[in-house]
C-alpha cells in the first residue's frame, strides 16, 4: 500500500458548503487525507484550495445518484486504499411555503438529496469499513429534524429521517467496529442560512438575518464549531458513542 493510503483518510460530501469547508479544514489539521464531494466541482476545489490538497482529492459526485455515488467511492478506494470517515454534509434546503402549498416536485428533491443521498453514501460507503471492522460515519439532522418549524415541511421531514436511518444503521453496525451518529445544527452562518431567511419572504415574512430568532446565545454557529463536533465524533475519544444525535444550536431547541 502507498504512503498516502497509510492515512486516515476522510470523505466528506457537499465538500463546496460552509460547513463541509470547516469541517474538511478541522480533518485536515489533525493529519487526515480529505476527499472532497460535491457537485459543484469548482466549489469543491476552492475548498481543496483553502486546505492545501489538490484538485485530485476532489470528486463531481450527486448524492441523488446511485450510480454517481459508486463510481465516486470507487474511485476513492482505488486512489486512497480505504475509508475511515464519511461525513454527509450534502444537502439542499427547499424553499419556504406553507405545507398545503409546497411543490410537490420541491419536495421530491429535498427527500431526494437529503434522504436518499445520504442512505446510499453510507451504503457504499459501508461495505469497505466492514470488511476492515473500523470506521465512522456522520450524518446531518437538523432541529428542524425535531420540531416542525413553519414553511419547513420537506426540509424538517427529511432531516428527521437522516436521524432515524442513523439511528438504525448505528444498530445494525455497532458490532462491527463501525460508529455511525449524527448532528442536528441550529442556524448556522453560512450561504444556506441566508437563502432561508430570504426565502421567507415568499410566505410574508419579514424575518432578517438581523432580527431571526437565533436562541438563548443570540448569535448562530460558525461553521467551525459544527465541524468541531463531527471530528469529535469519528475520533478515539468518541469510541462509546453510537446511533447519537448530538444538537448543536445554542439552546435554540428549548425555546
Amino acid at each position: 500500500m502507498s504512503d498516502i493510503s497509510e492515512k486516515r483518510v476522510v470523505v466528506i460530501t457537499g465538500s463546496g458548503g460552509g460547513i463541509g469547508c470547516a469541517t474538511a479544514y478541522r480533518f485536515s489539521k489533525a493529519g487526515y487525507e480529505v476527499v472532497l464531494l460535491d457537485m459543484d466541482l469548482e466549489a469543491a476545489e476552492k475548498t481543496a484550495s483553502k486546505i492545501g490538497v489538490g484538485d485530485d482529492h476532489c470528486f463531481q459526485t450527486d448524492v441523488s445518484s446511485q450510480n454517481s455515488i459508486r463510481e465516486t467511492i470507487e474511485s476513492v478506494l482505488l486512489k486512497f486504499g480505504q475509508i475511515d470517515a464519511l461525513v454527509n454534509a450534502a444537502g439542499i434546503p427547499g424553499k419556504s411555503a406553507r405545507f398545503e402549498n409546497y411543490p410537490v416536485e420541491v419536495a421530491e428533491k429535498v427527500l431526494c438529496v437529503n434522504i436518499m443521498g445520504t442512505l446510499m453514501m453510507m451504503q457504499a460507503v459501508l461495505p469497505s469499513m466492514q470488511k476492515r471492522g473500523e470506521g465512522s460515519i456522520v450524518n446531518f439532522g437538523s432541529v428542524s429534524g425535531h420540531r416542525g418549524y413553519p414553511y419547513e415541511s420537506a426540509y424538517g421531514a427529511s432531516k428527521a429521517a437522516v436521524i432515524e436511518l442513523t439511528k438504525t444503521a448505528a444498530n445494525e453496525n455497532g458490532c462491527n467496529g463501525v460508529r455511525i451518529n449524527s448532528v442536528s445544527p441550529g442556524w448556522v452562518d453560512t450561504n444556506m442560512m441566508k437563502q432561508t431567511i430570504n426565502g421567507y419572504k415568499d410566505v410574508g415574512c419579514e424575518c432578517t438575518y438581523d432580527n431571526v430568532r437565533l436562541g438563548p446565545m443570540k448569535r448562530p454557529a460558525d461553521p467551525r464549531e459544527i465541524a468541531d463536533v463531527v471530528f469529535f465524533l469519528c475520533s478515539k475519544e468518541a469510541s462509546y458513542i453510537n446511533g447519537s444525535d448530538i444538537v448543536i444550536d445554542g439552546g435554540k431547541i428549548t425555546e
